[in-house]
C-alpha cells in the first residue's frame, strides 16, 4: 500500500467513512484515526500499531455538544463540565460513563468509562465537523515506540500500512493529552499526566488530585497506563536532574538528551538540548519526541536522558522518559 501525505480534508473524510485509517494531526501528537463506532476500523487500528486490545482508545469529537449520545449525561460529574469549559478544545481527555449501546467495547476494552477529547488543531477540527461519527485515534506509531510529532515520523513508522497522512505540520504541545477520571466524590483524578499540568487543573478545580497507589494497582482504566511506552530502539538510561552524576559513557557510541546544558565531553552532534540556557518546560515538551526520534536514528549504542524538574509539565515529561527507559 502506498501512503500519501497531504492536506485534502475531503479525501481524509472519505477514507474514514469507508472504514480506512488516516493519520491525523493534533496539538499533542499525530494520531492514527479510524471510525470510532465501526469494529472493522477499530480492529485495523490495533493491528496497524500492534497495540493490545486491552489498552483503551480515545474518541475525538468536534465539540462538547457532540458528546451527547455517547456518554450518560446524568452520570457526568459537575467537575467534568467545569474542566471541559476551561480546557476544551485542547489537550484534555476525560473518562466519562459511556452509553453502552453506542460506544463499542473495543474502544473501552470493555470498561464502563470512555475516554473522550475535543482536540484544538484547526485542521482536525474541520475534519471532525465533516464526519457524523467520532474518530478513535491513539498515537500514530508502532505500539511502544516514540510518539510522532511530525508527519515524517508517521511516514517512517507506518508508511505502507495506512493510505493517508493528513499533514498539519509540527504538533505544538508535543506530548499527549492529560487524562482525567473522577473519584468517588466526583473529584477529578489525573490518570495520565500530560500537556495540561496538575497545577493548571487545580487552579480550576482545587480538589483535583493524582491517582493513589491503590488506584494505580487496579486494571488499566485509560490509555497510556502501561509500564513502558514512548521507547527508542536504542537503550535509554536516565540521570539527574542536572548534570551531576552523569553515568560513565563512551563518547563514540553515546547520545544525550538534556534540558538546558549539553553533557561535557560528548560530541554536540550526538546531543539534543531541549531548551538551551532557559530550561523552559513547554519548549522541552514541544521538542521531546522529535529529539528522541533524532537521537534514535544516529545508530548509537546508548542514550542518556536528564530527568527534569518534578513540577508543572516536568511531571508529564519525566513520566514519558521513565517509561521510555523501562525496557
Amino acid at each position: 500500500m502506498e501512503t500519501l501525505l497531504g492536506t485534502d480534508l475531503n479525501y481524509a473524510a472519505a477514507l474514514l467513512r469507508a472504514g480506512e485509517l488516516v493519520a491525523i494531526p493534533t496539538e499533542t501528537v499525530y494520531g492514527l484515526a479510524g471510525n470510532g463506532l465501526r469494529e472493522e476500523s477499530l480492529r485495523r487500528i490495533f493491528e496497524a500499531k500492534g497495540r493490545p486490545l486491552s489498552n483503551p482508545l480515545i474518541l475525538h469529537f468536534a465539540s462538547a455538544a457532540h458528546l451527547a449520545g455517547y456518554v450518560r449525561p446524568e452520570a457526568v460529574p459537575a467537575a467534568a463540565h467545569t474542566l471541559l469549559a476551561a480546557f476544551s478544545p485542547g489537550p484534555l481527555t476525560l473518562l466519562l460513563p459511556r452509553e453502552l449501546a453506542v460506544v463499542p467495547d473495543m474502544v473501552t476494552a470493555g470498561l464502563p468509562d470512555v475516554a473522550v477529547r475535543i482536540p484544538a488543531h484547526p485542521l482536525l477540527r474541520e475534519l471532525l465537523v465533516r464526519l457524523d461519527f467520532p474518530v478513535a485515534a491513539p498515537s500514530a506509531n508502532p505500539f511502544g515506540y516514540i510518539s510522532p510529532t511530525l508527519p515524517e515520523h508517521v511516514l517512517r513508522q507506518l508508511g505502507g500500512r495506512i493510505p493517508y497522512i493528513l499533514d498539519g505540520g509540527p504538533c505544538q504541545a508535543g506530548i499527549e493529552s492529560t487524562v482525567v477520571g473522577f473519584g468517588p466524590a466526583g473529584e477529578p483524578v489525573v490518570y495520565r499526566p500530560g500537556a495540561i499540568s496538575l497545577e493548571m487543573l487545580q487552579a480550576v478545580v482545587p480538589e483535583t488530585r493524582l491517582r493513589t497507589a491503590a488506584e494505580k494497582a487496579q486494571r488499566a482504566a485509560s490509555p497510556g497506563l502501561l509500564p513502558f511506552h514512548y521507547s527508542p530502539h536504542t537503550p535509554l538510561q536516565l540521570f539527574g536532574p542536572g548534570l551531576v552524576e552523569v553515568p560513565a559513557f563512551d563518547p563514540t557510541v553515546t547520545g544525550a538528551l538534556t534540558l538546558r546544558d549539553p553533557v561535557p565531553g560528548l560530541p554536540l552532534n550526538q546531543q539534543v538540548v531541549l531548551s538551551p540556557g532557559r530550561g523552559d518546560l513547554a519548549e522541552a515538551a514541544h521538542g521531546l519526541y522529535a529529539a528522541l526520534h533524532r537521537l534514535d536514528g544516529l545508530g548509537l549504542r546508548q542514550l542518556l536522558a536528564e530527568r527534569l524538574p518534578q513540577t508543572g509539565l516536568g511531571v508529564a515529561l519525566n513520566e514519558r522518559l521513565e517509561k521510555a527507559a523501562a525496557r
